[in-house]
């Protein structure tokens, strides 16, 4: 997978990818990183990539002419093969785990991180495939964004992490909230281990954490199980734990 990070502060980016599993990916040449700044593609001797808005208004929005520039030179070489192109804005369709796993199917992926006003509205209409957002709030420009979208899909791409069915029982990738975790020692300031989980018995383990689940789910989110399919045994675990 190629990802391409459109950026006006390159320099942002240095320090998160040269670490943990987004490093090791990146060793292991399963994903390539390649930083494209903006100013680079600015034509002018001072190399400007914003204006004043049209219409008046406070901020200043960036110029189309270098952002499409850009653009089209990190979709090069991606001829005859799935490539996308994501502005990262607080107007997009929110980022969830579901789509981390759609964008996995990519072979070049493009992220355009806006900044000030954001990004001229033809280039909006032209060059952008999707909007995404990670959350109901707004940031100084889509570099942070950028890193959680780049962290959250490194880690399902195979060979990634040292145990794939680490992701596929993290929160969200089956709809529901993560079960409680421990390890050593089965001991901690008076609270011990469940007894379950050093029992060896594997269904036992299976019902503990399936029910656990559920119930964080229910009392943390409990709009995530309007969108999950539940089983018999399932409706079960809630009826009981609304009686509780």
């Amino acid at each position: 997978m190629r990802i391409s990070i459109i950026t006006l502060f390159p320099e942002m980016f240095v320090g998160p990818f040269d670490a943990s599993i987004v490093k090791r990916a990146c060793e292991r040449n399963l994903v390539e990183i390649r930083l494209i700044n903006t100013r680079d593609f600015a034509t002018d001797k001072h190399k400007v990539t914003v204006d004043y808005p049209y219409g008046g208004g406070g901020g200043m929005v960036m110029k189309p002419e270098p952002l499409a520039a850009a653009i089209e030179a990190a979709r090069q070489g991606s001829e005859g093969t799935k490539c996308v192109t994501v502005y990262l804005s607080p107007q997009g369709e929110p980022y969830k785990q579901d789509l981390a796993m759609e964008l996995t199917q990519y072979d070049n992926l493009v992220l355009v991180c806006g900044h000030y006003e954001g990004i001229d509205e033809r280039i909006r209409e032209s060059l952008i495939d999707r909007e995404i957002s990670i959350g109901d709030y707004v940031l100084s420009g889509g570099e942070l964004p950028a890193m959680v979208l780049i962290d959250s899909l490194v880690r399902l791409l195979p060979g990634a992490l040292h145990n794939e069915m680490s992701w596929k029982n993290d929160s969200f990738s089956t709809g529901l909230l993560d079960w409680p975790h421990y390890t050593r020692p089965e001991e901690f300031r008076g609270m011990r281990v469940p007894d379950v989980l050093l029992s060896g018995n594997h269904q036992k383990i299976d019902e503990w954490r399936c029910r656990k689940a559920l119930e964080r789910t229910w009392r943390v989110r409990p709009d995530l199980l309007k969108k999950v399919q539940l089983s018999e045994q399932d409706h079960k675990w809630l009826a009981e734990l609304r009686r509780e």
